[in-house]
């Protein structure tokens, strides 16, 4: 259980002795993998003696006919493997003699019945018992749902540990507002650190009335203040040059392959890239695709525009020997399938390819992990302006520009100065006072591109939030590869 200072502000005073008595008599036992980091700390309850909505996840609550009652256990923990907020559901349901007739549980944003081979609630002396999945902690009834995502799994608690940052619920949309770059980072460095490979063996058994049991409400109450003390402790706690980097793949690792081809896409995962930096163009038949250059020139010998060609022509007109360029669906499919994100270079923008865009990324659950990026202020502050969620980067070469004023002008969450030939050493142009005033306006900062050793080794050092290279594997820490 957590004992550190911030813990002592939950209030913990029950509204009914009666049911805080109910809650802890059936509080149900949760059987943890045996390397398991992360156990609850505290548990909001519910008791329902009729049928209703629940106050905490997106579902009726309805009572059998031979219930008198159900708990819904909203179980909370500071830390999911890949994020900072983590909360799951169990519910349980009684008879009027206090048995265990039902049990529910959460999966991945929905929920299922806890059902054993007889199709009958599991129970250990009397009490619910779920399966917690390894460091991601969606419930199941037994180790053999959990053994069938084995390999996403330990993807999640290893390579993927902390790649979602402060993760928000709609739950708490305007209630939590740490979603911030620095903090993103710091919840990646940290998590990071606690990666693990999970057995499988889930001998690690919780009873969960060892966590601290409160009303629901009061639980609800104290988590918008307990992610932003996280946050602070970690800013406490992690200085600049241990934060974690983001490894941006410029066009992919295009200095190893064609350049934004799904090759390259591919070549930066097995780099340990966390994102590929992609540049999007349209078709004459308004087709996003990923190209820098607006023509076939200089990659294929070509003279056409992409903009004068269908997608069927431009993957036509790809000579022999040479990857077509992809539609930004394929590529997304792709970058899913590798569990990488998306810096997007948006080098020309309509409405409706912003759209196909947004559906691509939905489609995939790829929006969390993705940044949009442009050198156009207008097209940054309309893609933000048309979904508020993404996070969104603006791009200047001039070393005159105000970037805390041209970022809070469009909204943006990052800035991204495009230095690296501005000056022989150009981190040196990310002076103290420059990133103090970034930083203070809780901006991100990402550079590119860059190859030299010694200048991203310099950028870390500064604690920027991401790097662009041609060659990811130079922005791996030779720990992490070996």
């Amino acid at each position: 259980m957590t004992h550190d200072i911030h813990f002592s502000t939950l209030d913990r005073t029950p509204r009914s002795d009666a049911d805080h008595a109910l809650a802890l008599r059936h509080a149900p036992r949760i059987r943890f993998d045996a390397r398991e980091p992360f156990l609850p700390s505290v548990v909001g309850y519910t008791v329902f003696r009729e049928s209703a909505p629940s106050p905490s996840f997106p579902r009726e609550i309805s009572l059998p006919p031979n219930a008198a009652c159900a708990i819904e256990y909203a179980v909370w923990w500071d830390w999911e493997i890949q994020h900072l907020y983590e909360l799951e559901h169990i519910w349980v349901y009684l008879d009027s003699g206090e048995s265990v007739i039902a049990v529910d549980a959460s999966w991945h944003g929905g929920y299922h019945p806890m059902l054993d081979d007889q199709a009958n609630p599991p129970l250990e002396d009397g009490r619910a018992v779920v399966h917690s999945e390894p460091g991601k902690h969606a419930f199941a009834p037994s180790p053999a749902w959990l053994l069938e995502r084995a390999r996403t799994t330990r993807a999640s608690c290893g390579l993927r540990s902390g790649v979602m940052g402060v993760h928000i619920p709609p739950l708490f949309d305007g209630l939590i507002h740490d979603r911030l770059p620095l903090n993103n980072r710091l919840v990646h460095t940290y998590l990071e650190r606690l990666a693990f490979e999970p057995t499988f063996d889930f001998s690690q058994v919780f009873p969960l009335e060892n966590a601290v049991l409160v009303p629901r409400d009061n639980l609800f109450r104290w988590i918008p203040a307990r992610v932003n003390w996280w946050c602070q402790e970690l800013r406490r706690t992690i200085p600049p040059h241990q934060q974690r980097v983001l490894r941006i793949a410029h066009r992919g690792a295009s200095a190893y392959a064609q350049e934004n081809s799904l090759t390259a896409f591919h070549k930066a995962a097995e780099m340990l890239a966390d994102m590929v930096e992609i540049d999007i163009r349209i078709t004459a038949d308004r087709v996003p695709v990923v190209a820098h250059d607006p023509d076939l020139r200089r990659v294929f010998g070509v003279s056409s525009a992409i903009a004068d060609l269908t997608f069927d022509q431009l993957r036509t007109a790809t000579p022999p020997g040479l990857e077509p360029i992809p539609s930004f669906e394929e590529v997304a499919t792709t970058c899913a399938a590798l569990g990488i994100g998306l810096y997007l270079d948006i080098k020309e923008f309509s409405p409706a390819a912003a759209e196909s865009v947004f559906a691509s990324l939905r489609k995939h659950d790829l929006t969390r992990y993705t940044i949009f990026g442009s050198f156009r202020p207008d097209w940054a502050a309309e893609i933000k302006a048309a979904n508020p969620a993404v996070s969104t980067s603006i791009l200047f070469g001039s070393t005159h520009v105000d970037p805390v004023q041209l970022a809070r002008a469009l909204n943006c969450d990052y800035v991204h100065p495009c230095w690296e030939n501005a000056a022989p050493e150009p981190h040196k142009l990310l002076t103290p006072e420059w990133m103090r005033a970034v930083r203070e306006a809780e901006l991100g900062i990402v550079c590119w591109h860059e190859e030299r050793p010694s200048e991203i080794a310099a950028l870390q050092a500064l604690g920027v939030d991401g790097i662009c290279s041609d060659t990811p594997e130079r922005l791996v820490p030779k720990a992490s590869i070996a």
